[in-house]
């Protein structure tokens, strides 16, 4: 029960958090920092996948409602709600705790910045691949894409650090 209300504080603080500052953030008309994956990101290899899928797509929904992008988030935090897991089950050791979880504390640096990457990236991919909806200026879509992913996985590790303290 703790746990479920610490997920849902988490999630009202990423909500609100995207929406009023880092929603407003847009470096060089194309970066924007995406820190709402960060919930998607930490659900530990102990959470059932459908639950999982739930959170994304409610977190999706809700960033969508405020940012005015009708499905974009929602699809592509969906598909991350999906791969995550099955993902981090290959960084999870075979004699691990019920508490490992997807963090610098329990997987060290390198490997939760593989992990947290590699998902991030898909998401900028879907995400940028969505809201353009065709690959007609394949500039601007990788400077989207690569702007985003750099200054979301350095505010994600910035997170991280401070959270594993």
């Amino acid at each position: 029960m703790i746990d479920i209300a610490k997920r849902f504080a988490l999630f009202l603080l990423l909500i609100v958090a995207q929406a009023l500052i880092f929603g407003r953030i847009h470096v060089f008309d194309c970066a924007t920092p995406l820190i709402y994956i960060y919930f998607v990101l930490t659900f530990n290899h102990t959470y059932p996948r459908w639950v999982v899928l739930l959170w994304s797509f409610a977190m999706g929904l809700c960033i969508d409602a405020f940012s005015n992008t009708p499905g974009v988030a929602t699809a592509s935090l969906t598909l991350i709600g999906f791969i995550q897991p099955y993902f981090f089950a290959l960084f999870v050791p075979d004699d691990a705790s019920e508490k490992f979880s997807p963090s610098i504390k329990d997987m060290g640096v390198m490997k939760f910045s593989f992990f947290a990457g590699v998902l991030l990236l898909v998401f900028c991919m879907a995400l940028f691949s969505l809201e353009a909806f065709n690959f007609f200026d394949l500039k601007h879509w990788l400077m989207c894409v690569g702007g985003s992913w750099i200054i979301t996985i350095m505010f994600i590790i910035m997170i991280e650090s401070v959270r594993s303290k």
